[in-house]
Parts: C-alpha cells; structure tokens; sequence
C-alpha cells in the first residue's frame, strides 16, 4: 500500500518532560487512528542537550544563532538525542496503548542520506540530501509510529546533528507527506491584532519581519516553517503542542494554526495537505 504520510515535528517543552505530557499523547493516538496509521513524529531536544552540556562543564559555542557542534561532542549529542530523549518519548506514547519505534535518521542503510551542511561551517551539523522510504513505509504498514531522532549518519559513518525542521522537511520529501506540521508553543502566526494569521507566504513573512509584527523568537520559527515547506514542495503549518485537541482537528484535515506555503505553491483550492485517509483514496 502507498501511503502518504503526515509529518509531526515536535520540540521544545513539549519533549522536555514527555511523561507529564499525556494529554498530548492521547491525542496522537488519536490522531493515529485518524490517519489509519499514516503518521510520523520527529523530535528535537535541544534544551536536554544544552543541559547535559552544562553538568558536563562544556560551554555551548552558536554561530548566527546555530549550535556549534564539535566531532567529539557528537557521542554526546547523539546519547541525549537518539538515548535519553527518544526512548523517553517512545515509552510515555506507548503507555496510552500506541506502538511506537524509536528510530534515529541513521537507522537502516540508506533510509536517509544525510551529509555536512556547507553553507554555514557548524561542525558536524548536517542535513538529509535523500533516501529510501521503504523502511519508513513498513513500519507504518504495521501501524507502528516512527519516533525520529534527528542524529543522521554520513558517507563515511560519521554522525551528524540535524536541525529538527530541516529533518522533517527532508523526511516529508523522502515519503512524499500530504503535510508538515511544527508543533511549538505558539498557535501561530498572529498578525499586529494579535490575531492568527489562517495562510502566508514568504512575501507576507518578509513583510510582517519587516514591520517588526514578526519580531523576537518568531523570526527563526516563521524562517524554518517556511524553510520546510519549500525543502518539501509542500505547506508546513505551525500549530502549538499546548493545545492537544489541535492535533486531532488536523488529522481530520481541518484548519489549524498558520498554514505556511511553498515560494512556488499549488493552488489554495487544491487538496488540503491534511487530508485524511478518509477522504484520500489510495490502492495497493
């Protein structure tokens, strides 16, 4: 069976204390069943890592805002990312009845292929270039949830930290996703009302940055939607974890949240990118 899965990335405090997040769980589970099973959840964790760091006395460097991620704190990196957060993750969704997998970007040979990223020297930062979905697809096939931890692999083995939107950009492209959803601890978008903005574009985001409506911690969320949507060829929304029901109403396809659509995007009359497999037909 082709499926055509939904991309959930989630970060932040919503990783921070999996266990204290049922709410939110149950609603995956839910929107799981929705979805027939068509659904992925990638996670970050910078926060675990920036603390791990510091019992350690390793200062954190950043460039341009980036981490700054040395080949020998990547045994680090990869223990809090794909280790500590990851089974966390994996062990509080599983006790409300959902199977789930706890994956890494490196995990089955050539499922992703990632490589250093050039265009900014971070150190053993990297991003996906390409892969096989077929390991992806068998475990949604099973009705297992992928949990992904960003900690990709190189040519030559080496491991690699990705940014956590630019992972569910690349997977959504690698699995041909009908949607990508960034679940942060904002709703949205929201416009100088403080009203949230249904759909934009990179024009509109430019404008709202400019006019200082975008301002502070927004800019880099509103940059790695947008991002994600153009890596993917397909709109990303943002929508807030602190808000569990909104999950559910995007599996069922409805709006929620900031819709963020592709530099060169289909029409707004086209499928929703969150159609469900109710309303989506697929054969074997």
């Amino acid at each position: 069976m082709t499926s055509n899965p939904l991309i959930i990335k989630i970060g932040g405090a919503g990783v921070d204390d999996p266990f204290s997040q049922s709410a939110l769980w149950l609603a995956l589970k839910q929107a799981h069943e929705i979805l027939r099973g068509q659904l992925i959840l990638i996670h970050g964790g910078g926060r675990a890592v920036d603390q791990h760091l510091d019992r350690l006395q390793i200062k954190t460097e950043r460039r341009e805002g980036l981490r700054i991620t040395p080949p020998e704190l990547m045994p680090e990196i990869t223990a809090v990312l794909a280790g500590r957060v990851n089974k966390s993750l994996v062990a509080a969704i599983q006790l409300t009845g959902l199977p789930a997998v706890g994956l890494s970007l490196g995990d089955g040979l050539g499922s992703m292929r990632c490589e250093k990223n050039t265009d900014l020297d971070l150190g053993q930062v990297g991003r996906v270039t390409g892969g096989d979905a077929r390991l992806l697809h068998t475990l949604i096939a099973a009705n297992y949830l992928p949990v992904i931890a960003t900690i990709g692999l190189d040519a030559q083995g080496r491991g690699l930290n990705i940014n956590a939107d630019d992972a569910a950009a690349g997977i959504a492209r690698i699995t041909q996703a009908r949607g990508v959803i960034l679940l942060t601890d904002v709703p949205g978008i929201l416009d100088s009302r403080k009203k949230l903005i249904p759909q934009i574009d990179a024009q509109g985001i430019d404008q709202l940055i400019a006019n200082s409506t975008i301002s502070g911690g927004m800019i880099p969320k509103a940059k790695a939607a947008l991002a994600a949507a153009n890596a993917a060829g397909i709109p990303a929304t943002i929508a807030s974890w602190n808000n569990p029901e909104d999950l559910i109403r995007l599996a069922r396809g409805e709006n929620v949240g900031t819709q963020v659509v592709p530099s060169k995007s289909v029409p707004p009359t086209s499928m929703s990118p969150h159609q469900t497999a109710a309303t989506q037909t697929r054969r074997p």
